[in-house]
């Protein structure tokens, strides 16, 4: 399994990794987005949605929880900050959202880990300083690994963003 971690020194260069992983999705893709408040998770799908195509503005869908963006792909834009037990998965009707055939990025994915499908990139966002941010990147399950090398490549040469095997 891939795992590895990428640094980036600004929002822009966030936003960079996101369009390069929007790039190389498919539909089925699940990308679980975790870490600090404000470490960039919407960054990141603000820039996965430009690569797919996205018109219309991206925002935190914290108080809608889930937001549908169309695209060359669908992008289903899931935010379970406010959600508290995994019994509410099935009122937003997530297993159903997860099996939509778009590509599915999960922000607070950690929160009920035991939902996480068997094939998803893990994505945890960390703020180092003002505007650095660390992004380990764990793949859980084959197309998910493919994602993440696919992922390892297009970022190396990025301004802004250095890539780093993980620390164990």
């Amino acid at each position: 399994m891939a795992r590895f971690d990428i640094y980036t020194d600004s929002a822009e260069s966030t936003g960079g990794v996101g369009r390069a992983l929007g790039s190389l999705v498919k539909m089925g893709d699940v990308l679980l987005l975790s870490g600090d408040l404000g470490a960039g998770k919407t960054q990141l799908v603000k820039g996965l949605a430009t690569s797919l195509g996205v018109a219309e503005s991206v925002t935190s869908p914290t108080f809608n929880i889930l937001l549908v963006h169309e695209g060359r792909v669908p992008l289903y834009h899931v935010d379970l900050y406010r959600l508290d037990r995994a019994e509410q998965l099935e009122d937003i009707d997530y297993f159903g959202t997860l099996e939509a055939g778009g590509v599915v990025a999960v922000e607070w994915g950690d929160r009920f880990s035991e939902a996480a499908p068997p094939d998803h990139l893990s994505i945890g966002l960390h703020i180092l300083g003002d505007t650095e941010r660390r992004m380990q990147i764990v793949a859980v399950g084959p197309r998910s690994n493919e994602l993440a090398t696919g992922l390892a490549r297009a970022v190396d040469h990025l301004d802004g963003v250095r890539v780093k095997a993980a620390q164990r």
